[in-house]
């Protein structure tokens, strides 16, 4: 009987947080996601290539490039990363890796529109409202950005130190079975944390009003489960079932990765919604 009240009280929560979904237009706010992120996406990858030119002259810059894009994309559907990530590639082939140019700079202030665009979400789920100033909030933005730009740099330096190191090891303790499947890095694990340091950051940072940890867990959690059976099943569906080229022509590919983005943007901000319906519960208990 606990079992069965505790899933209707999550159906009523859900019901709850789709109602406020739906009364606070975030099918629009998703949409503006969306396009933020997409037109952030390839500034953020850029200004990412240009922080590794710049303080990883020991790497091969063609190396280091591969990773940080496998990285960007590793958690994307194939059939929807594919095309774009030939796109950077493209991009990239013809622009500098300066980082202190204005091409550096004005990359850097595009992509962190995309993070603005998260925080106004946040505020709106958790019905905060914006008491920082404009320069303090954006610097907030531009530091997500220059921090996750970093922290690709470091994981791309990582996964290729990693397979070394493991090598190394294994000559002189070849019987360490822990070491077996580590020769070829750890991509597919690093792809799997990204996300959710993504969420947690969101909500954790974005917010003038900080929440813990334990406040947020909820609809972090359901955001990233969302996100993981939306991309299977969005990957399934563009593979299998839809024909962007008939009606995009030669933007099939970004009206795909745009379409993916807008799903992610709706499923972060509900479980954003998820947590506002909790807030708004014990803070009615506490009353």
């Amino acid at each position: 009987m606990a079992a069965v009240q505790k899933l209707m009280q999550a159906i009523r929560i859900l019901r709850r947080a789709l109602g406020r979904f739906g009364r606070k237009n975030a099918w629009v706010l998703s949409s503006h996601i969306a396009m933020s992120m997409m037109m952030a996406l390839f500034p953020f990858v850029l200004f990412t290539v240009a922080l590794s030119g710049a303080i990883a002259s020991l790497f091969s810059h063609r190396v280091v490039v591969d990773d940080v894009v496998d990285l960007v994309f590793g958690s994307w559907p194939q059939s929807v990363a594919e095309p774009i990530t030939r796109e950077v590639y493209a991009v990239l082939e013809t622009s500098g890796t300066g980082l202190m140019t204005l091409g550096g700079v004005l990359a850097l202030y595009f992509a962190s529109n995309g993070v603005d665009a998260i925080r106004i979400a946040m505020l709106r789920a958790y019905g905060q409202e914006e008491t920082r100033p404009f320069w303090k909030h954006r610097l907030i933005s531009l530091g997500l950005v220059i921090m996750g730009g970093a922290g690709l740099l470091l994981t791309a330096v990582f996964e290729l130190f990693l397979p070394l190191g493991a090598r190394f090891v294994a000559r002189f303790f070849p019987d360490l079975d822990f070491l077996r499947g580590w020769e070829h890095g750890a991509n597919g694990l690093v792809v799997a944390v990204i996300p959710v340091a993504a969420v947690f950051l969101y909500h954790l940072v974005l917010l003038p009003r900080r929440e813990t940890v334990r406040h947020i867990l909820p609809g972090a959690v359901v955001t990233l489960l969302l996100w993981w059976a939306a991309g299977t099943g969005f990957a399934l569906y563009v593979s299998s079932f839809a024909s962007y080229s008939a009606t995009y022509a030669g933007l099939a590919g970004a009206m795909a990765a745009l379409i993916f983005l807008y799903l992610n943007a709706a499923i972060l901000i509900l479980g954003a919604e998820i947590n506002g319906v909790l807030q708004t519960d014990r803070l009615a208990e506490e009353e």
